[in-house]
């Protein structure tokens, strides 16, 4: 067939020099990516040397994940490799970032045993856009803390809060994004913590409320804890010792109300959650020290 031109080779030689299928070779020739570089007296196609390297860079390209186009463009010169590959690079990563959204929703739905109505609303918690995450952490800032009565300083740190998720989230960001968009959106959940702000929020000129400290700084936590590792019960002798020295002579009942309420709205679970959107390290969960305090002080009010 080519006797004449003992050069060139038929599509299945060249199969056999490049290890590919046939069938892949005549797709990519028909697409105009590898054209034969002539036709033997039978119309057979007939590649040479060049077509050998050419093959070699489309299946470079291809393996790179380019589409057909794409990889014409730089055989034809319109486009430069790296020209093609800076375009596939941002394709690619937001591919990435839609595949990892996809595994948390699956993951968050495998743990959770969603429904397939739970399982819609977190796919679509998870691919808002930035505008509309904005817009839930906006409409819940409002409810919670709008119109409380507080220093100018705190109210430009409530108005300038900022709760989303980096361009590039970790599985684990979007995981706690969409339980926290979740959270956010109850009125129950809006409610009790408005009631936990509203008890443990100073106003301006006035002294911190009893008990606020507890939330505002984690040295009340970190005591409870060293007595709970110790084995102290809340209806101690001690367990009234450590509230004096945490305390002193603070209204007890108004520090139980604050802590109560902090409890029930969840509020140490919404720290941990924004925590984790953020990709900050969190200090450890409080509940159960929290919630020991709490004893501690129903105890201390029935003495």
């Amino acid at each position: 067939m080519n006797d004449e031109r003992p050069d060139v080779l038929t599509i299945g030689r060249l199969a056999q020099r490049t290890g590919l299928p046939v069938r892949t070779l005549r797709f990519w020739s028909d697409e105009g990516v590898v054209p034969p570089v002539a036709r033997s007296a039978g119309g057979y196609r007939l590649y040479d040397a060049e077509s050998v390297a050419r093959v070699e860079l489309v299946r470079t390209l291809r393996e790179l994940g380019l589409g057909l186009d794409d990889v014409a463009r730089v055989l034809s010169g319109r486009a430069t490799v790296a020209e093609v590959a800076d375009a596939h690079v941002a394709a690619l990563d937001a591919q990435i970032r839609s595949l990892k959204v996809s595994r948390a929703v699956l993951s968050t739905v495998a743990t959770r045993g969603s429904t397939t109505e739970e399982t819609a609303l977190m796919n679509r918690l998870a691919r808002l856009s930035a505008a509309e995450r904005k817009q839930i952490i906006d409409e819940f800032k409002e409810e919670v803390f709008g119109g409380l009565d507080v220093e100018p300083r705190l109210r430009d740190r409530i108005r300038t809060l900022s709760i989303d998720l980096p361009d590039d989230p970790t599985a684990e960001q979007v995981d706690a994004w969409i339980e926290l968009a979740e959270l956010v959106r109850d009125p129950g959940f809006r409610a009790r913590l408005r009631t936990w702000m509203e008890l443990n929020t100073p106003a301006p000129g006035q002294s911190r409320p009893a008990g606020a400290s507890i939330w505002w700084a984690r040295q009340v936590v970190q005591t409870v804890a060293e007595v709970r590792k110790r084995g102290v019960d809340p209806e101690d002798p001690e367990a009234a010792e450590k509230l004096t020295e945490l305390f002193g002579d603070a209204d007890r009942a108004a520090v139980l109300r604050g802590l109560e309420a902090g409890i029930e709205a969840g509020a140490e679970r919404y720290r941990r959650l924004v925590a984790r959107v953020r990709g900050q390290e969190s200090s450890p969960d409080a509940t159960e020290e929290l919630e020991w305090l709490a004893r501690a002080l129903r105890a201390a009010g029935r003495a």
